[in-house]
């Protein structure tokens, strides 16, 4: 090996933890810079020692590991370890993404690390297929029950039934709820199928609007309709939108 090789470890289990650092403290080669056991601290160590490779368990508590890798400005080369189902480990196959099953073996680990090895000596580090896997999540039909944001070095996670409403930015997307503004990198149709049909409506292209925010709805103009948020915001109702209001309401 060129250099050794800056390892980090993402694991809520401390047994889980315990098994990679015992595989790779037989590795000269490796050297681990630290354990994280959340997502939260996992993004703070990441910005702070940019490691060249994550050990990342994917399901934790409060930031799961999908969540945590959208918080990156930058990614190092990530091994996913996981307990996920067969469907999930189709996904990381079709994107070319290295796993390891838990519980895995010690001949599976070093399998999975000299690919990666590989790829980091060779500056190939495959982001593209982690950021595949994470859009093929989002395709998923799974409903939202919060939204984590990073502004600068703070993290948020708005539980969605906080939600007033949403616009569109360009390529963000404006969170507007009890506990403040945010702004989030995912389009407007990625809102429209992750949160619940009987509580959130897209009223036009450019917003969505949690139904128990409404105070009320008005016509302002011939055949143009707008609703008046309790916090008094007015936005305007597409014909599209006065239909789908009509039915839930």
């Amino acid at each position: 090996m060129e250099k050794r090789i800056n390892a980090l470890i993402v694991d809520d289990e401390h047994l889980a933890r315990e098994i990679v650092k015992k595989y790779l403290e037989k590795l000269p080669d490796i050297n681990i810079i630290g354990e994280c056991s959340n997502g939260f601290d996992a993004v703070k160590e990441i910005t702070d020692k940019k490691p060249d490779l994550v050990f990342l368990d994917i399901q934790m508590p409060k930031l799961n590991g999908f969540e945590m890798l959208e918080l990156l400005d930058e990614q190092p080369a990530i091994i996913f370890t996981t307990a996920f189902d067969n469907y999930a480990i189709k996904a990381f196959e079709v994107n070319a993404v290295d796993y390891l099953l838990k519980p895995f073996s010690e001949e599976r680990f070093n399998e999975a690390l000299e690919k990666v090895v590989d790829r980091i000596q060779q500056k190939n580090l495959n982001k593209e297929n982690v950021a595949k896997l994470i859009e093929h999540q989002d395709q998923q039909p799974e409903l939202l029950e919060r939204i984590v944001v990073k502004d600068g070095s703070k993290i948020s996670i708005i539980p969605v039934d906080t939600l007033k409403w949403l616009e569109a930015q360009d390529d963000y997307v404006r969170i507007h709820s009890e506990g403040g503004r945010f702004m989030k990198k995912k389009t407007m149709q990625f809102f429209e199928d992750h949160l619940n049909p009987n509580m959130f409506i897209r009223i036009h292209r450019s917003s969505i609007i949690n139904i128990n925010s409404i105070k009320q709805m008005e016509l302002y103009e011939k055949d143009s309709y707008r609703v008046i948020l309790k916090d008094d915001t007015k936005l305007p109702v597409s014909k599209t939108g006065l239909q789908k209001l009509k039915e839930i309401l």
